[in-house]
């Protein structure tokens, strides 16, 4: 066995199990692997480089194998085949990947994979807070619901063909050391044309206000009623509040809210905060900190229900994101 790892690159050849998982684990998520056949054995190959805000791996088992993992984790992947067979069970989704059909796992779907033998696999991995940032722009409009893509991924279709070209492209660079790392303006270009070509070629649930050639800029008086939001987030604030401030009637802002935001003014600012407790966790001391106090800080008082809308959102519990 051989492993290196820095802080934006890691390394891994072994024939040990434990190892293994340990290592794939620490750069996506706890998770159980095992053999399928006790008599062929491991033979792992993984590489694995973060370049900008997006990752890239290689990951090749060399021996049939089943892995298993939770739903908790704040990040997108796609898988590409570069051959063999897999079967993937993301969510409620069942996908047969092979190298004309990859898979996308987004957060808060647990997973459960047997990987035929010489099954290597490309996989990409997004941000949760990147590819929401690249939708809002693309839609110019607030992720109030998690995004979700379907699961499987024709990479035999024209825009799947592209998508993995470009893939390819960044993958090239960083196997060779390419110029294009020595770039940041050129990686955040690059990154922004994968999330770009993703959310425009393959399926979710914002497709239809992504592709909606109806769409128009917010509305003046809804547009500043997402502003005051935003801003007043940490403070107590009604409806009637926000209505008042901008000059309309309860029932007139959240049509307006519905119309526009795909969403009511409540579930709007309900996910500003959710947003805003999870940036306070991350950058948290967990010696120091408490998910209980920043819960309440942002107005969570039920704190049941808080940690089920916080999984939904984000993809893992709150302590999770406080712990790092």
């Amino acid at each position: 066995m051989t492993a290196t790892a820095t802080a934006h690159r890691v390394r891994l050849s072994s024939h040990d199990v434990d190892e293994t998982r340990e290592i794939v684990g620490q750069d996506f998520c706890p998770h159980d692997l095992r053999l399928v056949e006790r008599s062929t054995p491991l033979a792992a190959r993984y590489r694995s480089d973060r370049v900008g805000g997006v990752g890239v791996c290689r990951l090749d088992y060399g021996a049939p194998v089943r892995i298993a993992a939770g739903a908790e984790r704040d990040f997108y992947l796609v898988e590409i085949p570069l051959g063999g067979r897999s079967e993937v069970t993301v969510g409620a989704d069942r996908v047969v990947a092979d190298p004309r059909s990859g898979v996308v796992i987004s957060p808060g779907d647990a997973l459960a994979v047997s990987r035929s033998a010489a099954s290597p696999q490309l996989i990409v991995r997004f941000e949760r807070a990147a590819v929401e940032r690249e939708l809002a722009a693309l839609t110019g409009l607030p992720a109030v619901r998690p995004l979700r893509f379907a699961a499987p991924l024709d990479l035999g279709s024209a825009a799947g063909r592209s998508w993995r070209r470009l893939v390819e492209l960044l993958w090239a660079e960083i196997r060779d050391d390419g110029p294009l790392l020595a770039s940041p303006l050129a990686l955040v270009h690059l990154q922004s044309v994968l999330l770009g070509q993703l959310l425009a070629g393959h399926a979710h649930n914002y497709s239809q206000a992504l592709h909606d050639d109806t769409r128009r800029p917010l509305p003046k008086l809804v547009r500043r009623a997402v502003e005051l939001i935003d801003r007043h987030a940490d403070e107590p604030l009604t409806v009637a509040d926000v209505a008042e401030a901008v000059g309309v009637g309860v029932r007139a802002l959240q049509d307006g809210f519905r119309t526009h935001v795909g969403a009511s003014p409540t579930e709007y600012l309900r996910s500003v905060r959710l947003d805003r407790v999870h940036a306070e966790l991350a950058a948290a001391d967990p010696a120091a900190s408490t998910v209980t106090d920043v819960a309440l800080r942002w107005g969570f008082t039920h704190l049941g229900r808080f940690a089920a809308e916080y999984r939904r959102r984000h993809g893992e519990s709150p302590s999770a994101t406080l712990r790092g």
